[in-house]
């Protein structure tokens, strides 16, 4: 360990610059604290100090807290402590802002006097994120300098704040286009002598109705999140009585979300994370080298493939059937980057860079010197094939050939290519320019350069890659087969659909399984089922019945106005004659319809997800229970504030989910038995929590 102090100061003639050098990120150890409130108190207290700066050392002011003391004791002095000495102080500081200024660092900056920053810096209060909120006063300080419904914003979004949108809100006092040091050491001198500006003693106007509004608005798409719901509390005691009153608050709601169980899951998912990203298959092994890339399909999937593909700076080819597909994919490109451009998040520069790196043909043969081609054409195996035979010959020797398939077989797929080791699966999502998981799959035969090279290639994306096996559906699709046909088996026994997806959005889900059904469309599950009716186990209870009479009426979902529901001018309502087909399936099967309670929907559901991630384990399709977290998080709108299914599963108790799996198993039968690894974790008192990389497999 370094001897180097986390803080350090020169004097700059009437000035004193504090100088944070806490790599990475300068994150507030309780050295940082302790060096902080030093060389604070000396400035204050020398005769020869007139103003006091304070900055960073690498490439960010302050990022946060210290992830290494999460859990710890705290130890002296508190952040509150030294802020509100600080601020208290009759000299002026200024905080100098690059990189980000986010959660403490950015409360760091509030409670100084004036806050200068470089025109790239951003700002931000994302503990929400951990389900908790600021706790040392940025909740407070922050709505009295900008307003209660910007303060509302922040800390319930967690959203980095540019540095003109900060200045416009006040929460910086000035952009320097020079040196920032230099910069904020002139403009620390034009404020000595001068009445001090404190974050806690300003207040802005209160619209009492439109903060109501916006609260609301917060609440309904928190779904259940506590720390949402603590922080409006916050902010609202912000806009009347003192500081004090507001801290107190704050504090006191703070101290409940550090102890409570989403906190506790939403802090397991951060650490999650970035745990994932470390593959114990992979240790050691280097990714090949990859300088630009191909995509074969221009539809919904490929074009986000292609869109984060650019951003990440990788020249790409698209290879499309025709001219009239890739000038619609141009369209959808360009049209893309010029949003960015309208909302500020790159200047037209960057998108002209970006068109610059694309090349759009319908000739395979462009695709020979590329490094990694990611195939994202329809999910269709003898299609597949097909591209991966011209791939195999076409392609240079080394490159890294990829399908986005959501389910088929990636050793079958890197068969047809005559040269599997270079195949992998990397199952995107959609929108994939946006959605950050993308599946890695080992297609038996692959090689481990090759799907490091699909890891690194994603995390360039901005990706969460998660290496598996290869199984039919892999990890996300694979449990969601499982739970959607124990939710189909609901609806046969006595639930409605709206029941269903009413009881999964009010459990925390982002949206219930019928309402995601109707939005990506019916017909694909349909096309399924068509095609794989000859494999069917005949002993396993079918639960398409009600889907395929859906369909059979031409409703595929919102794309035709009607699926499960009916849809009239984008507004979702229930339609009697879904009831009818529901009620007349039962019927058809014997089933006496009974009511189903929300409880048993959503713990049913949850313990199908828990059984199949334990065989999934068990075949060591992932070694870590955790993958199966980051996986349904990432992918299929798992309640962040419940840690993924396993996480959520610890905290039920592995006894209770046993016996709900076995209370499915009675009802649906075949293929719902109980996992061994999930009994031998019962009988072994263990936890997920426990396992380590491989402990399941085989169990």
């Amino acid at each position: 360990m370094s001897d180097k102090p986390a803080v350090s100061s020169v004097q700059k003639g009437d000035v004193l610059l504090v100088l944070v050098d806490n790599p990475p990120v300068n994150a507030i150890s309780q050295a940082v604290r302790a060096g902080l409130k030093e060389h604070v108190e000396k400035g204050m207290k020398d005769a020869g100090t007139k103003a006091i700066v304070i900055a960073c050392e690498g490439r960010t002011f302050v990022a946060g807290a210290d992830i290494r003391e999460f859990g710890k004791p705290p130890a002296g002095p508190s952040l509150q402590e030294l802020l509100n000495g600080m601020e208290a102080g009759d000299k002026p500081v200024v905080a100098a802002i690059h990189g980000t200024a986010l959660g403490g660092g950015f409360e760091i900056a509030m409670a100084c006097h004036a806050r200068v920053a470089v025109k790239d810096a951003k700002v931000g209060l994302p503990e929400v994120k951990l389900g908790l909120l600021p706790g040392a006063g940025g909740t407070q300080r922050v709505p009295r300098v900008a307003g209660a419904l910007v303060g509302l914003d922040l800390c319930t979004s967690g959203r980095m704040v540019p540095a003109a949108e900060a200045l416009k809100f006040g929460l910086i006092d000035k952009i320097v286009d020079g040196d920032l040091r230099e910069g904020a050491i002139d403009f620390a001198r034009t404020l000595v002598g001068k009445p001090l500006k404190r974050s806690s003693q300003q207040q802005q106007p209160f619209d009492a109705a439109a903060f109501d509004k916006a609260a609301a608005d917060v609440l309904k798409k928190s779904r259940g999140a506590m720390a949402p719901a603590k922080i409006i509390d916050c902010v609202r005691a912000s806009t009347h009585g003192d500081f004090k009153e507001g801290e107190a608050v704050e504090r006191k709601n703070f101290m409940e979300l550090l102890v409570s169980d989403q906190s506790k899951a939403m802090r397991y998912v951060f650490f999650a994370e970035r745990e994932v990203l470390k593959v114990p298959s992979l240790e050691g092994v280097n990714p090949r080298a990859v300088t630009k890339a191909g995509v074969i399909g221009s539809g919904t999937m490929g074009a986000g493939i292609t869109i984060s593909l650019v951003n990440s700076g990788m020249p790409v080819t698209v290879v499309e059937n025709d001219q009239a597909a890739l000038d619609r994919a141009m369209t959808r490109f360009k049209s893309t980057w010029e949003r960015d451009v309208k909302l500020g998040r790159i200047d037209q520069a960057t998108m002209d860079k970006r068109v610059a790196l694309l090349t759009l043909t319908t000739q395979f043969e462009a695709l020979a010197d590329v490094d990694i081609v990611i195939e994202a054409v329809f999910e269709e195996m003898k299609l597949k094939k097909e591209i991966f035979g011209k791939l195999g010959k076409i392609v240079k020797a080394g490159a890294v050939l990829a399908s986005n398939t959501s389910y088929l077989d990636i050793d079958a797929i890197g068969e047809s290519s005559g040269r599997p080791a270079d195949v992998i699966g990397m199952h995107f999502f959609s929108p994939a320019n946006i959605m950050r998981l993308v599946e890695v799959i080992d297609g038996g035969r692959s090689a481990k350069d090759a799907l490091a090279t699909g890891v690194a290639v994603g995390k360039r994306m901005g990706k969460l890659p998660v290496v598996m096996g290869n199984c039919d559906g892999f990890v996300g699709n694979r449990i969601l087969a499982a739970w959607r046909k124990v939710a189909d088996m609901m609806i046969e026994e006595g639930a409605y659909p709206q029941d269903f997806d009413a009881a999964m959005e009010a459990w925390g889900m982002a949206m219930g399984p019928y309402a995601v059904g109707d939005l990506a469309g019916l017909d694909i599950g349909m096309r399924r089922r068509k095609e794989f009716a000859h494999l069917r186990d005949n002993e396993k209870r079918d639960t398409g019945a009600i889907a395929d009479a859906i369909c059979a009426l031409g409703r595929y979902g919102q794309k035709t106005g009607a699926g499960y529901y009916k849809y009239v001018d984008g507004k979702r309502t229930v339609d009697p004659l879904v009831t009818e087909i529901i009620d007349k399936v039962s019927k058809e099967k014997g089933i006496t319809r009974k009511p189903i309670s929300a409880d048993q929907m959503t713990s049913w559901v949850h313990a199908t997800m828990v059984n199949e991630a334990c065989k999934i384990l068990s075949e060591n399709i992932v070694s870590r229970p955790l993958d199966v977290d980051i996986v349904k998080l990432n992918g299929y709108g798992f309640p962040v504030w419940r840690g993924g299914p396993m996480q959520e599963a610890d905290r039920v108790g592995l006894d209770k989910v046993l016996a709900t799996v076995k209370d499915v198993h009675k009802v649906a039968g075949k293929g719902f038995e109980p996992s061994s690894a999930l009994e031998w974790m019962v009988a072994n008192n263990k936890k997920f929590a426990d396992i380590k990389p491989g402990d399941l497999k085989g169990k």
